[in-house]
């Protein structure tokens, strides 16, 4: 297997000297250029360094898609930081959970985002400067995006494919956990990218410099929209890899999905690639083609080639509405913060239907039964997918669960993230699901434990338990089953009550979208809790 000891920042610099007036990032169709995309960089990455940021320093990055989180995040890297992905819904305590977990001594945050930093930050005494994205007045505790990049461009600096990347996961349990990504790993998790472009991994900066000419002059790179929030790892790492080669990354500029704003974008600036969560954005897409031609009004899509999903179900009735207005290749992929290239399924005009959740192995992957045995195609035996390379590190902070998400079976190491899959006779797998009661919900994973305990807070609930229940749009949808104390009476609107009280305490996601109201909840003997009753519970209420 190809492997590179080359750095992002070094392979980035290289390029921006190799390609300095070709787009790297836009917006609203605003351009920046390589040269620019790498002088603001570098003044962002001097502002860190003289705030006492060095090596191995951490950069949380609080922001919605945008420019801003490109750069601070090439800043990040310029000075040998490490990039933390902090979610945008998160409120000040959580927040603060993942700075002091992340001993971040910098976050860029975005000026609507700024009274919950304000929380946060007093709970968070590693902190060495905050530096606010817009608004018109800074608070006195941080530094305005402008003046941040208001010093003079960092020198640049030797760096090494061991600096890292955190990108922080919910998991299946428990708080959210960063996984440890090292650049060497980065670089190889895009080696079907720089496949696709006829190239190799480059392993020098002047490889870099020279694929990235040669894409660019062949007008063969990719021009991506990330539609998927930068934040999470289905855009965050299929950015990296455009910008790896020269290619443009743009977003929207909407803070909520606007499906017409994504066709007006592909339109505009010639998208090549569209980076998506699942039928959470695919959904919303299709009904906003079938608009147009209820209104016979065409959409240009000559430009895109590709669509490509990973993080929640991608169901094939969907695709089959995109590919009747889209001449594209829809890209499946199924992986996870701990591992990528497990599998994918591809999905176009001349391919037929495959199915959903129906996905073939990459060239690292295996399926074990817990015992460590490989499950054999055909044998209908359920195990779980691994995945030997590329490979994070482990999670920051937690070896505990780093040894149980990347065993050693047979001399060699793997990361088993806990979905359960079945071989079949031809060597696809069908994927079952987490092994847990992790909710995945529009892409974004939310703990049961975590919302249960922010309910039970609550004056009026003595228990509850809290379940996925399957939704056609969002994959799951956070329920909760709740017993209310004895002196509290049951009304009409108990339920939407509870739903706005446990949103002062919680992210607008994890609110359960649904409360079944039951007098009393059922655990096993041993006090834990029954999920299977809880969710059959929920599916017989909301089926009434």
């Amino acid at each position: 297997m190809a492997e590179t000891t080359l750095n992002l920042a070094t392979a980035w610099e290289a390029i921006a000297d190799e390609i300095g007036d070709k787009p790297a990032l836009s917006l609203a169709g605003q351009h920046t250029s390589w040269t620019d995309f790498d002088d603001r960089a570098a003044c962002l990455a001097e502002t860190l360094r003289r705030n006492g940021l060095k090596h191995d320093s951490k950069v949380v990055l609080y922001l919605y898609n945008g420019p801003e989180y490109s750069e601070a995040q090439y800043a990040t890297f310029k000075i040998r930081g490490v990039p933390a992905n902090a979610n945008y819904r998160y409120l000040g305590d959580e927040l603060a959970y993942i700075l002091n977990n992340a001993d971040a001594e910098a976050v860029f945050f975005d000026h609507t985002l700024a009274e919950r930093v304000e929380v946060a930050y007093p709970q968070c005494p590693q902190l060495k400067v905050a530096i606010q994205v817009g608004g018109e007045e800074t608070p006195d505790w941080a530094i305005s995006y402008e003046d941040a990049l208001a010093e003079e461009p960092m020198a640049r600096i030797n760096r090494s494919g061991d600096d890292l990347w955190f990108l922080y996961t919910g998991g299946t349990t428990g708080m959210p956990k960063a996984v440890m990504w090292n650049h060497d790993n980065i670089f190889g998790m895009m080696q079907s990218t720089f496949r696709s472009l006829g190239a190799s991994l480059p392993e020098t900066p002047k490889e870099s410099a020279e694929i990235a000419r040669r894409v660019i002059d062949s007008e063969s790179e990719i021009r991506q929209l990330c539609a998927a929030p930068l934040m999470h790892g289905t855009s965050g790492i299929t950015g990296m890899a455009t910008h790896s080669h020269g290619g443009l990354v743009t977003t929207l500029v909407s803070r909520s999905f606007n499906a017409d704003e994504l066709w007006g974008v592909v339109e505009l600036e010639k998208i090549t690639m569209v980076s998506i969560v699942g039928d959470a954005f695919a959904k919303p897409m299709a009904d906003a083609m079938d608009e147009a031609s209820t209104k016979e009004e065409v959409r240009d899509t000559s430009s895109l080639r590709m669509i490509f999903s990973s993080g929640v179900m991608f169901s094939d009735p969907v695709k089959e509405r995109l590919l009747k207005y889209c001449d594209v290749s829809i890209v499946d992929a199924l992986g996870s913060s701990e591992g990528t290239g497990i599998g994918n399924q591809i999905s176009s005009r001349s391919s037929g239907k495959s199915g959903t959740a129906r996905f073939v192995l990459g060239p690292h992957t295996r399926v074990f039964t817990d015992e460590g045995k490989e499950v054999l195609p055909g044998s209908q035996e359920r195990g779980r997918l691994a995945t030997g390379y590329p490979l994070p590190l482990g999670y920051f902070k937690d070896p505990k669960k780093t040894a149980q998400t990347f065993p050693e079976i047979d001399g060699r190491r793997w990361s088993m993230a806990g979905d359960y899959a079945v071989v079949e006779e031809d060597g696809t797998i069908t994927l079952l699901g987490r092994g847990s009661v992790c909710i995945n919900t529009g892409g974004e994973k939310v703990y049961p434990e975590e919302v249960e305990e922010a309910l039970k807070e609550l004056e009026s609930v003595r228990d509850c338990n809290v379940v996925g229940i399957e939704d056609d749009r969002w994959g799951q949808a956070v329920t909760a089953v709740v017993e209310l104390e004895d002196n509290v009476p049951l009304e009409e609107n108990t339920a939407a009550g509870l739903q706005t009280d446990v949103r002062k305490s919680l992210a607008g996601y994890k609110v359960p979208k649904d409360i079944v109201i039951v007098p009393k909840i059922q655990r096993s003997p041993n006090g834990k809790t029954d999920y299977r009753w809880a969710k059959e519970i929920a599916k017989d209420f909301l089926a009434g």
